[in-house]
């Protein structure tokens, strides 16, 4: 099994890199990328555990882009090391995140949520906090049930904590993935929130301006509307990939390690023929036996990240 897409306590999960890789192992996962949201400071241990544990690791990041409906979310796959460009931005986005947070912590505080940062990050302690942390605690503190709940009635675009966040430049965000040494991907393009009958165009156009793939099998999609965002993408000449966005246990009940659309598992195609074969670092994952597939990536990228 493979999965192309998951986040740790770096960013908005709730499983430390090496857990996160420990469950990969438990679950079965042979191929996994870590894609916390800007940052990627959880890449190096992850890549270390995932090195011990016999996993193929792709080092990986997601970047929140400017966009005018929806969520445009950016992956970057296969990173070799965090170019200075990419710091740039990952410090750009993590200063809008840091606002952010305290905008709406101080919106819950004015209408009597006893809230603050101080508290937010000591419940949180070694992770980039943002709306998942907020919403955890509401339901710590019993104001929700769920997270999903603290979503739809609180902190959700159209809900009254919700708190706009602009996001990066798209030319930017693919110039930096490319000279990190990674690739762009399109992750769950339905979150774009374009209709079908508007959804070609403007892939397309993304396409043009240098995004190469496109997270087809995400659990967002339905099983159809993976098959056809496949197709799609095909046409478009983007090349195909697939994830499960986990955050870890109890999260989001639909999105659970190696697997897509409605539960389906990420077909592993899409590591052999679509993404591995346009690593930059392909030929040393061919050169080296499975147990120590990812050990020269891993050295690159701890000798030369600095976020």
């Amino acid at each position: 099994m493979i999965d192309l897409h998951s986040h740790s306590t770096a960013s908005d999960g709730n499983l430390s890199p090496t857990n996160l890789v420990l469950k990969a192992k438990e679950r079965g996962i042979t191929v996994l990328a870590l894609t916390d949201h800007d940052t990627t400071a959880g890449l190096a241990e992850a890549a270390s555990a995932a090195l011990s544990q016999g996993i193929t690791f792709v080092p990986g990041i997601e970047l929140n882009i400017t966009w005018p409906t929806g969520e445009f979310h950016l992956l970057g796959l296969g990173l070799t090391h965090a170019h200075q460009e990419l710091q740039s931005i990952i410090t750009e986005l993590k200063d809008q995140r840091a606002n952010r947070n305290k905008n709406i912590i101080q919106k819950l505080k004015q209408d009597g949520f006893p809230v603050s940062q101080e508290l937010l990050q000591a419940e949180f302690p070694n992770s980039t906090l943002g709306r998942p942390h907020i919403a955890a605690y509401l339901v710590k503190i019993g104001a929700c049930k769920t997270v999903q709940q603290a979503f739809d009635q609180y902190l959700g675009k159209g809900r009254p904590y919700y708190i706009h966040r602009a996001g990066a430049d798209l030319q930017d965000s693919i110039h930096a993935i490319k000279a990190s040494g990674g690739i762009p991907v399109l992750a769950h393009p339905l979150s774009l929130y374009v209709s079908w009958g508007k959804i070609e165009p403007v892939l397309r156009g993304l396409r043009e301006a240098g995004v190469e793939g496109l997270e087809a099998y995400h659990p967002g999609a339905r099983r159809p509307e993976g098959f056809r965002l496949e197709e799609m993408g095909r046409r478009l000449g983007f090349f195909i990939t697939g994830g499960s966005d986990f955050h870890g246990e109890g999260i989001r009940k639909d999105r659970k390690l190696g697997h897509g659309c409605k539960g389906d598992k990420i077909p592993y195609r899409l590591w052999t023929e679509e993404l591995l074969p346009r690593l930059t670092f392909t030929e040393r994952l061919q050169e080296c036996d499975a147990g120590g597939a990812m050990e020269p990536v891993f050295k690159i990228w701890k000798s030369n990240t600095t976020d």
